[in-house]
């Protein structure tokens, strides 16, 4: 109840200062595990990921965050705490379990934003959260929310990825869907179409 009130509020203020156009909504499946995974570029992402899915999505930020008010608005819209630097066990497993719950994580593969833009390598604790707990994933590209100044930001959900089980993982199979992944994101990012 109150997600959804804070939702539509974000989302009339992000209608109002920003031109969002959102593509791909429909490759979000309703119900079961589902990672959306996105490129990062703004403190933006998150908000504009979370009011443009069909679904409660819950997403990781950095544990500094968590200061006296705005640490409950962020868990109130489905945000949990990460240590960056390191694996952050509690926050994988916490990732798994609502994944486990048939939830949606929203997560960011370079595990930082991107300064310059570009696409960095995904580190492979979102493609390990899907594997434990059979999620789909969703590529997903924001365009322009780096952008000042009211831009036009394009949100793109591409089509489902579906990875191999867990139990078939190794070192190199992750590292190969680590790139599938990027590439995909990268595919979204330069067409803006689905792919």
């Amino acid at each position: 109840m109150i997600y959804n009130l804070l939702k539509f509020i974000l989302f009339c203020f992000i209608k109002v200062i920003f031109r969002v156009q959102v593509i791909g909504k429909e490759n979000i499946p309703l119900s079961g595990p589902v990672v959306i995974a996105s490129n990062h570029t703004s403190l933006l992402d998150p908000p504009i990921i979370g009011v443009s899915a069909p679904r409660k999505v819950y997403f990781m930020a950095k544990q500094e965050l968590f200061m006296p008010i705005i640490g409950t608005i962020l868990k109130l819209l489905g945000a949990f705490p990460v240590k960056r630097g390191s694996a952050d066990r509690t926050a994988i497993k916490h990732g798994i379990e609502l994944l486990n719950n048939e939830q949606v994580l929203v997560v960011f593969p370079e595990g930082t934003r991107s300064k310059t833009g570009q696409l960095g390598k995904a580190q492979p604790g979102a493609l390990m959260m899907a594997a434990k707990s059979n999620a789909v994933i969703i590529p997903t590209a924001v365009q322009n929310a780096h952008n000042h100044f009211w831009p036009k930001i394009t949100i793109t959900f591409g089509k489902p990825l579906n990875f191999p089980p867990e139990k078939s993982l190794n070192k190199e199979i992750l590292s190969e869907m680590a790139d599938t992944l990027m590439q995909r994101i990268a595919k979204l990012l330069k067409s803006g179409e689905l792919q």
